[in-house]
């Protein structure tokens, strides 16, 4: 499957802020992997997934800065991997709002 084939079926107010013309599966993958971990449905999860591969999926999710707690639990259930391995567990905020802990 092509890149624009895959950006197609996607669902469509997945990137809503993006120019769909300007993205690119092999352009960007962190930024569409993100997008898809954090606001995707199950059917965007399996496109990445069928496109990437899953351990493509999990390197890029290594690098990330910041990643939702949950999908951050979901990555790291589906790969058997750590959390203390992922960029994004360290770079929590040091003084949580009193409205999220």
């Amino acid at each position: 499957m092509s890149s624009r084939e895959c950006l197609r079926k996607f669902t469509p107010n997945l990137f809503w802020d993006a120019d769909p013309s300007l993205l690119s599966m092999d352009a960007s993958p962190a930024y569409i992997i993100q997008r898809v971990l954090e606001y995707g449905q199950m059917n965007d999860w399996l496109l990445i997934n069928q496109y990437y591969g899953l351990d493509r999926i999990v390197e890029e999710c290594k690098q990330l800065r910041t990643l939702d707690p949950v999908c951050l639990s979901f990555i790291t259930t589906i790969s058997h991997t750590k959390e203390e391995d992922y960029r994004c567990y360290h770079f929590r905020q040091f003084c949580p709002t009193p409205w999220n802990s």
